[in-house]
């Protein structure tokens, strides 16, 4: 379904409510925009020439014309009799009725034809949330009045009622009236019907301006056409600085209600001052062209406002995704440890087991050995510490929030993070050689966030030499102390089989990744962690025999701590 399809059902449904069938709300629909039609043809109809209508102002037109948009050319048909009517009740017409049964039907077909253009050549989007709509939205309104206003001249000539020089004269504030009818009308009516509710009441918040600006045109009005003795086409650039402010504060709504205010007070000073038709006309091509500007300035701050929520929203989702990523690559992490862990906790408890044991037969004896369960004892002590401290490792590995910032012993991190390894780097039968330094000086970090990016790159390095056919088999871990900056680098290096070129250049970005079962963000968010951090993340080196990654940490607190 389309965006005009989905507008028209959602219309239907809204007055769906008040009818009890379908046809009858189009029914309900069509009488309303017919009696609107007549009454803003009485409202606006000021001049005429030789028994024709010249009011270059035609805001019935606008109104039918989005009702066409958003529902169809069907009601074409409510254009048709609404130019019926208004010939009979509002101009009490004298024309032939053959001449105005073919005026309905010329501006009923030239108005339902740009409808059906607009709606199934161009997909107009009636939110007009693109300029692509407001542009869609001229066009066709502008090739709509060409039609009429041609349609209705040869006509009145086929009557004998205007020859080509009155056809001319007439023609002309025609054209314009119904071009600015549906320039000011339709984006208004369009935004109206389709206005979404909670968007709405959050505009009522903007009523206190909307008064001033009103104020503020009235004002600018009485200044451009009450000084005598200087023509107010001269002055009317003024109105542009209140219609842009509208446009860019409030964006496209804005510029539409503002286009809106500033149309009938233009109209109502006009015809309290008595102008002519030919004055009349020259205002409205003036406030053709603010109405355009304003409308193309509006939609343009819509869209970039529009463009920069979804960047936001965008962000938003990427840090709950990263952040959900973290979160998977750290389950998926200790998942893979598990035979690490129950074979770190079984060893101290099986350990455990036989002290307790050994503890109690020496006090069963009838002449027991007290120092010697007094060590057995605290032997159990410190198997029981130690797989208390695997347990509280994992824990802390499985931890979410925010990270927890404090000094930290890098050499001390980098030991745990081999512990948990150390049965998986047993079963590959290769060897993890650590290198620390000593009187290593303590980084400001999160410890566990530290122990999942070693234990990320050291994992690398086990599933990269696992099934290689290697011969001797091999991890180097190495801490080296920098100056300038003062920095602690971490060396992580294994002789597998290297890294292909291709992946290498992209090593870092997200779902990147050389193994069959990966999912290519353990090296991405290792990277963001350590520049979390104020450290760099690198691959040093590719090459077969020597692949190797560094990560260094400033020593001094990061500012962005």
């Amino acid at each position: 379904m389309t965006k005009v399809e989905e507008a028209d059902a959602s219309l239907r449904r809204d007055l769906g409510r008040f009818a009890a069938s379908p046809r009858v709300a189009r029914l309900l629909v069509g009488a309303a925009f017919l009696a609107a039609y007549v009454v803003l043809e009485w409202v606006s109809f000021i001049h005429e020439y030789k028994g024709v209508p010249v009011t270059p102002w035609n805001p019935g037109l606008g109104l039918v014309f989005a009702l066409m948009i958003i529902a169809g050319a069907r009601y074409a048909a409510v254009l048709f009799a609404g130019a019926l009517l208004a010939e009979i009740i509002v101009l009490r017409s004298n024309l032939d009725w053959w001449v105005v049964f073919g005026i309905a039907t010329a501006i009923a077909a030239a108005y339902g034809g740009m409808a059906i253009v607009a709606r199934r050549w161009f997909q107009l989007d009636p939110a007009l949330s693109r300029l692509r709509d407001i542009v869609v939205i001229l066009t066709a309104g502008g090739a709509g009045a060409i039609l009429s206003a041609l349609a209705l001249s040869l006509l009145l000539m086929a009557d004998a009622k205007l020859d080509f020089a009155d056809a001319l004269v007439a023609s002309t504030p025609l054209l314009v009236g119904d071009i600015i009818g549906i320039a000011v009308g339709t984006p208004l009516t369009l935004r109206f019907l389709l206005y979404p509710r909670d968007e709405a009441r959050a505009l009522t918040e903007h009523l206190p301006s909307f008064a001033v600006f009103a104020i503020t045109v009235l004002a600018l009005l009485w200044l451009i056409l009450g000084i005598e003795g200087v023509n107010g086409s001269h002055l009317f650039y003024l109105l542009f600085l209140p219609a842009m402010v509208a446009a860019v504060r409030h964006g496209f709504d804005g510029a539409c209600i503002g286009l809106a205010t500033i149309q009938l007070a233009l109209v109502g000073v006009l015809h309290a001052h008595g102008y002519s038709t030919a004055e009349f006309t020259e205002f409205q091509i003036l406030m053709l062209v603010l109405t355009a500007t304003a409308l193309i300035v509006g939609v343009v701050v819509s869209e970039r406002r529009a463009a920069e929520r979804a960047t936001r929203q965008m962000a938003a989702l990427l840090r709950e995704k990263g952040a959900d990523a973290a979160d998977a690559a750290r389950h998926n992490l200790v998942s893979g440890m598990a035979s690490a862990v129950a074979h770190e906790i079984n060893q101290p408890m099986t350990a455990a087991r036989a002290l307790a044991r050994s503890a109690q037969q020496i006090l069963t004896l009838p002449e027991p050995d007290l120092p010697r369960a007094q060590a057995n004892l605290a032997r159990l002590i410190d198997q029981i510490d130690h797989v208390g401290a695997v347990v509280r490792r994992m824990r802390e590995l499985l931890r979410r929030g925010r990270p927890h910032l404090s000094t930290t012993d890098i050499g001390d991190t980098l030991r745990d993070a081999i512990l948990l390894v150390r049965a998986d780097a047993g079963a590959a039968d290769l060897v993890i050689d650590l290198d620390i330094p000593d009187n290593l000086p303590p980084v400001h970090a999160d410890r566990v966030q530290l122990q999942q990016v070693a234990l990320n790159l050291i994992r690398n390095a086990i599933d990269a030499l696992k099934g290689a056919g290697v011969e001797n088999p091999e991890i180097r871990v190495a801490v080296r102390l920098l100056d300038g900056p003062a920095r602690v680098e971490v060396q992580v290096l294994d002789n597998g089989p290297g890294i292909d070129e291709a992946v290498s250049s992209r090593l870092f970005e997200p779902l990147t990744t050389s193994k069959h079962e990966g999912l290519g963000l353990g090296l991405s968010i290792s990277k963001s962690i350590i520049e979390s951090h104020g450290g760099v993340l690198w691959l040093e080196s590719a090459k077969p025999g020597a692949t190797e990654f560094r990560f260094s940490l400033p020593l001094d607190n990061p500012q962005s701590m």
